[in-house]
């Protein structure tokens, strides 16, 4: 099962993530950065598993980051 981790400290709100997977990702009005939505945070760190048929977005939407601070394992 796959795993998106984001470092959202990092994050600058570019909105990428959101265009591209918008199902699992939102801007916060708070911040202006990305939430990974439903993810659990660990340090600075936040993950969320997903099913494989969600994965290709997701990795489109982690090409797309140009902080690079989203990953898929």
């Amino acid at each position: 099962m796959p795993i998106i981790i984001q470092q959202r400290s990092k994050c600058i709100g570019c909105n990428y993530c959101v265009e591209q997977a918008p199902e699992h990702w939102r801007m916060s009005k708070k911040d202006g950065k990305a939430t990974l939505i439903g993810a659990v945070q660990k340090k600075e760190f936040w993950s969320l598993k997903i099913q494989e048929a969600e994965k290709e977005k997701n990795v489109n939407a982690s090409k797309a980051c140009p902080v690079k601070i989203i990953q898929i394992r």
